[in-house]
């Protein structure tokens, strides 16, 4: 207890840091360590199953190799998953930040509201087989007059051609575009964002907003002065959520996922997983470093 006491405030909080990490850390190195090795192992071997198990034969890189120079899909699965990572990120982000800061204002229905806006989380799957339904698709066809082999993309050549007289720039009209596009994929994916949002604006302190009031502070200014900048821890850990939920649902994951169940491939599905493992930590770090020197953190 003597010692407790003559701990410094610094060295109390690093300590709550370990205890709150300890589950994490505890499940990786019970659960995930081994498996994780495991899956290294079996992508740098070649697996021929046996009575009992199964054979390893050491194949250094060849699976490696295989995927970037001669498998017919997965170059352009792997790009598109990494496309849609950066454009849907950014979009879950302001939207979120939107519809949260929308919800915490105070009107009637605000629950239902809240409720309302939460629902896509619980209905992502109805609502994601929904758009790529045949129903769908000709709904749609009829009214916009386009469609897609495959399956239909909501277009937005309207909006494209008022953002080119407007002015704006071609990389921020293809951006905003689509994103329009993405529309569904981005709604359903925001359900949790919000909540880490609006959780967070709520407990803001009113005394700043008072004290910004008082100094004659517009509503734009003080979003940008107190709101953003209080904001801005979560905002680093909802980019992060986002990325890690984007990382298991796209066409790589399914990929990965039939390559090993389906064909077998458990060697091939776990280069692979172990590439599209290394892309996403690699967008993390940079992520991560580049919020992480513009996080304010209020103490």
């Amino acid at each position: 207890m003597i010692k407790l006491k003559r701990m410094t405030l610094r060295r109390r909080k690093a300590m709550l840091g370990i205890l709150f990490v300890s589950p994490w850390l505890l499940g990786f190195l019970f659960l995930f360590l081994v498996p994780l090795y495991e899956s290294f192992v079996y992508s740098m071997n070649s697996l021929t199953l046996v009575k009992g198990g199964f054979d390893t034969s050491y194949q250094g890189f060849a699976f490696y190799r295989e995927l970037f120079q001669t498998h017919p899909t997965f170059n352009r699965v792997l790009t598109e998953s990494i496309t849609d990572i950066v454009i849907n990120v950014p979009s879950i982000m302001i939207f979120s930040l939107f519809v949260a800061t929308l919800i915490n204002q105070k009107f009637r229905g605000r629950v239902f509201a809240r409720a309302i806006f939460f629902l896509p989380v619980l209905l992502a799957a109805p609502v994601l087989s929904l758009e790529n339904s045949t129903e769908m698709n000709t709904i749609a066809s009829s009214i916009t007059g386009a469609s897609d082999e495959g399956g239909f993309l909501f277009t937005s050549f309207e909006l494209q051609r008022l953002l080119l007289e407007a002015g704006a720039g071609q990389g921020i009209i293809n951006y905003i575009t689509s994103s329009v596009d993405r529309i569904y994929e981005v709604i359903s994916s925001s359900g949790v964002q919000i909540l880490i949002f609006l959780a967070a604006l709520q407990s803001i302190s009113p005394s700043l907003y008072e004290a910004a009031k008082i100094e004659g502070t517009t509503g734009y200014e003080a979003f940008w002065k107190i709101t953003f900048p209080m904001l801005s821890p979560i905002l680093l850990t909802n980019v992060v959520y986002s990325i890690v939920d984007a990382y298991s649902r796209n066409a790589l994951s399914q990929m990965i996922t039939d390559t090993a169940f389906q064909s077998l491939n458990f060697s091939l599905s776990a280069a692979m997983a172990w590439v599209y493992f290394l892309v996403v930590a690699a967008i993390l770090l940079i992520t991560t470093t580049l919020i992480s020197r513009k996080v304010f953190y209020y103490d």
